[in-house]
């Protein structure tokens, strides 16, 4: 029986290396939202709208994914896999970009469809959608929120 003491961050310490891994990725979760904060703190008032609308979208259409900061923007995982990113536009607005992660990958045999048109596509496996301010967000968020869903059930499948 692994015995259990509370550590000064408050994750329980515990025996036995696949608890101390748990506890492990435990603070590395916690530590990873802090920095979402802290990117999302960096951000001026019209960003952080955006930032925030679209993040709100990707949670709705997948609330399992993990969101952390990687590529110096939140990116939502499913699992060890990426598959959404957000970033800044040097020339104004924020970037949803759908992937599947960061080495290329054969897209020879993947095919998806975006019927509304919502992002550009400059492979068959990444998409690119740019919205410029909140009320652009809001209008678009049913064809966001269909889109990524769709995006995340079809890279499960791949």
């Amino acid at each position: 029986m692994a015995r259990r003491a509370k550590s000064k961050d408050g994750i329980a310490d515990m025996q036995g290396s696949s608890d101390l891994r748990r506890k492990a990725n435990l603070r590395k979760v916690a530590a990873m939202g802090n920095a979402v904060e802290t990117w999302l703190d960096s951000l001026s008032p019209e960003n952080r709208a955006v930032v925030d609308g679209l993040r709100e979208i990707v949670r709705a259409a997948a609330p399992e994914l993990t969101e952390t900061i990687k590529w110096n923007a939140p990116n939502f995982a499913d699992g060890d896999q990426d598959r959404v990113t957000l970033g800044l536009e040097r020339k104004g607005g924020v970037r949803v970009v759908l992937h599947r992660g960061a080495a290329v990958k054969d897209a020879a045999a993947f095919a998806f469809d975006d019927p509304d048109r919502l992002a550009k596509w400059p492979s068959p496996d990444r998409g690119v959608a740019i919205f410029h301010d909140d009320e652009e967000v809001r209008t678009k968020a049913p064809a966001l929120e269909h889109l990524t869903r769709r995006w995340i059930a079809v890279n499960r499948q791949a």
